[in-house]
This record gives C-alpha cells, sequence and structure tokens, in this order.
C-alpha cells in the first residue's frame, strides 16, 4: 500500500477524533446543601466556568443532597459543594464553591498542567 494513503487516512483519523472530543458533552453534577449562600456561589460560579468555557456543550444536574441523601450515599459525598465530572473520562471530584476558576478549570480538563 502507498504510504501517503497511510498516512492521509491516519491523519483523517486523528482529526476526526479530534472533532468528536471537541463536541463531547460534559456531565457534570454538583452536590450542595441546600440553598445556602455557599451553594448558591458554587452554582453561580460553576455556572459561569460552564457557559464561558463548554458553551452549552455541557450537562449540569445539581442534587440537594437534604432532598436526595441516597444519591449522596451512592457517590460517597463527604463535603460540600462537590462538583462530579462523569464524562468525559476521567471522573473526577472537586470540592468547595468552584471560585478558584483555574481550579475548576484544571479539573474538568479544560487546561493543560503546567
Amino acid at each position: 500500500m502507498d504510504e501517503s494513503k497511510i498516512k492521509s487516512g491516519t491523519t483523517r483519523k486523528f482529526e476526526k477524533a479530534l472533532k468528536q472530543a471537541d463536541r463531547e458533552k460534559y456531565v457534570l453534577k454538583l452536590y450542595v446543601t441546600g440553598m445556602t449562600p455557599r451553594s448558591r456561589i458554587a452554582i453561580r460560579n460553576l455556572k459561569k466556568v460552564c457557559d464561558e468555557y463548554l458553551k452549552g456543550n455541557y450537562e449540569l444536574e445539581v442534587i440537594d443532597i437534604y432532598q436526595q441523601p441516597t444519591l449522596a450515599k451512592g457517590e460517597q459525598i463527604i463535603a460540600v459543594p462537590t462538583l462530579i465530572k462523569k464524562l468525559p473520562e476521567p471522573v473526577r471530584r472537586l470540592i468547595g464553591d468552584m471560585s478558584a476558576t483555574d481550579r475548576v478549570l484544571l479539573g474538568l480538563d479544560l487546561k493543560p498542567k503546567k
């Protein structure tokens, strides 16, 4: 087989994979305790990051552990607010009010490690 055809096919596959990665939807779950000030801050900060960096390419579920304690138990939530990035893999957990944008971006794999 012609080497240029192999390289061309490989390049096309790579570019296709990159486009799919760009479209891959982020599935996020934010665990909070009621509508406390800390919970509201975490929700606001996370929505701001998602709207700016994921541009509608995300699904965010906010879970109040007071109303749905079994979900928190199943995810082994020990501190709140806790964000769990389910997809794309790897699964990541971030704890806090999501005000440290650089740390949130790093946790969501949207910013390369230094």
